[in-house]
């Protein structure tokens, strides 16, 4: 299974980012694991304890269902903004962005990808943030039903639940795996513990403390970078020892200006993060709601700023994190690595840093495992009631909402853990990443619909489901039959479906919608209910939830 190809195609979709690094650790032997001594283990039990003390302090604090999916507004900017940039800081990346750096032959060129998100942030506050945030949506696909009809609402969300479903398995399994070829932790156990906790606190505290545990294990894995970093370059000298051996075996390259399409030059990797950030702050729930949770558009606004500058430094910390480990390495070649390059972080860890500190970066690790969980299991739940449960229920109690948002959220706690324990047990995650390649190519399309939507009078809903077919479409000729590299698969399919969404429009005729509030043309002008009429086949009625 070639898990770049897989990870390309699967960032294409809401909230996978960290995926596009992701190697194949799940065979991978473990490598004469060391003692994780009881020191570790204590910091680790009560890192994992404290979260779920988080989950019962937030108990008491939900009323309904906006209380568990949105906290009621009460989420300041600065914990929204580390929340959204814990989002996309999985596991997975921790261990992954700083093997780059360490195989790839000093590769540090995908830096340039992650500085769109500097080009995104103005787009997203001016042209998305206000449509959401005066609309009032719960969801970013609740929008679409005011643009569109329920039908372009329902598609979407759907794409999105069904992408989200099928990951949580691998981003459960793929840090079990690391973490357990460190640390002799058994591969299944660690599965287990993961996918209770997480499941446990998102189902007592929903999304408040979902964002205040993702506050705690950013500072946390950010913390133990530096500290990893710190250590390493110190058993070689200093740092300008170390900047010198990488510097002189070209361990640090930034920028490849070659024109070359299916290679990952700077060209290709700009535009193509550019589209796949796109995706993931417009189209993807577990970020779009992230930034819902502020008191007002201000604080929005500023959580996605805080969330885009703290992507630059970061990136260069993980880098240099893995350039530091490959001087490491070469130093003290004495020292024994492990087989696969994605675990030599949680690997370097374990044996290097102090006992005690060890154990608190593991549990981080852990912990950003969990927020990967955490946020799929609450954007899931999120969807399904807000989407589907009262869009064709109409109303319910508080209690009603609270209860059946609880219950979802604990039911796909389980399948994502369960999937997981399968993928491990009968090493079958190919059937998974299949499903979920196939899912992906939905990805770019549904980027194309909010560009529609957002910037588009003319666009109808038929038009924008014809452009999210061909979106598709695009993107698997680029990924499956162009030597194209698969970073431009995402921008492939958003630009073919804004292109023949907007022309299809213009050919198949329909009744135009009032658009009053719902685009950048007409924001200016209110508008307070979704779409009442679907006029071209065939009319339905939709309600005002």
């Amino acid at each position: 299974m070639n898990w770049k190809r897989i990870g390309a195609i699967l960032v294409m979709t809401p909230g996978i980012a960290s995926e596009l690094w992701a190697q194949e650790v799940v065979a991978t032997k473990q490598a004469d694991p060391v003692s994780f001594s009881w020191i570790n283990w204590v910091v680790l039990v009560a890192y994992l304890a404290g979260m779920i003390g988080v989950g019962i302090f937030f108990s008491r604090r939900e009323s309904d269902s906006r209380d568990f999916f949105l906290a009621g507004g009460r989420i300041p900017w600065w914990a929204a903004g580390l929340s959204i940039y814990g989002t996309q800081l999985s596991a997975i990346t921790f261990m992954s962005v700083p093997a780059l750096a360490l195989t790839q032959g000093g590769n540090w060129t995908r830096l340039v990808g992650s500085w769109t998100i500097l080009l995104l942030a103005p787009l997203i506050i001016f042209f998305f943030l206000p449509l959401f945030r005066r609309l009032n949506v719960q969801t970013a696909y609740e929008y679409l039903e005011y643009r569109f009809n329920v039908i372009v609402r329902w598609l979407a969300s759907l794409t999105f639940i069904s992408f989200q479903v099928g990951r949580m398995g691998i981003v459960l399994l793929l840090p079990a795996a690391a973490i357990s070829a460190a640390t002799g932790v058994n591969v299944l156990l660690a599965i287990v513990v993961m996918g209770v906790l997480a499941t446990t606190y998102t189902v007592l505290g929903g999304i408040e403390a979902v964002i205040w545990t993702d506050v705690v294990q950013v500072v946390v894995l950010i913390g133990g970078a530096i500290l990893c970093l710190g250590a390493s370059i110190w058993a070689v000298g200093s740092p300008a020892t170390a900047w010198e051996m990488a510097y002189s075996a070209d361990k640090v390259t930034l920028f490849d200006w070659s024109t070359s399409l299916d290679a990952p030059t700077s060209w290709v990797l700009f535009i193509g993060f550019f589209f796949i950030n796109l995706v993931s702050y417009t189209t993807d729930q577990t970020v779009v709601q992230r930034y819902l949770t502020t008191k007002d558009e201000t604080a929005s606004a500023r959580s996605i700023w805080l969330n885009a500058i703290m992507v630059i430094p970061t990136g260069i910390l993980f880098m240099a994190l893995g350039t530091s480990l490959w001087v490491f390495y070469e130093v003290h070649p004495e020292l024994a690595t492990p087989e696969s390059a994605d675990q030599i972080v949680p690997w370097f860890i374990v044996r290097e840093l102090p006992v005690g500190v060890a154990g608190l970066v593991i549990a981080g690790i852990f912990a950003a495992a969990m927020s990967s969980l955490d946020s799929s299991m609450n954007s899931i739940a999120s969807a399904i009631v807000n989407d589907f449960w009262l869009r064709v229920k109409g109303e319910a109690t508080p209690h009603q909402e609270l209860r059946i948002a609880r219950i979802l959220t604990l039911i796909i706690g389980a399948l994502g853990t369960a999937m997981a324990l399968i993928m491990g047990v009968l090493n079958i995650t190919s059937l998974f990443d299949y499903f979920n390649l196939m899912i992906g190519m939905l990805g770019g399309g549904l980027a194309g619909i909010f560009l529609l939507a957002v910037f588009t009078t003319r666009t109808h809903w038929i038009g924008a489901i014809v452009g999210l077919i061909s979106g598709a479409i695009a993107t698997g000729i680029v990924q499956f039959d162009t030597s194209i590299h698969v970073y431009l698969a995402g921008a492939a399919g958003t630009v073919t479906c804004f292109i023949v969404g907007y022309l299809s429009s213009w050919v198949i005729p329909c009744t135009r919608n009032d658009l009053a509030g719902l685009t950048i043309h007409t924001m200016r002008r209110p508008q307070s209910q979704p779409q009442e009429e679907v006029a071209c086949p065939p009319s339905m009625k939709v309600s005002t939830r």
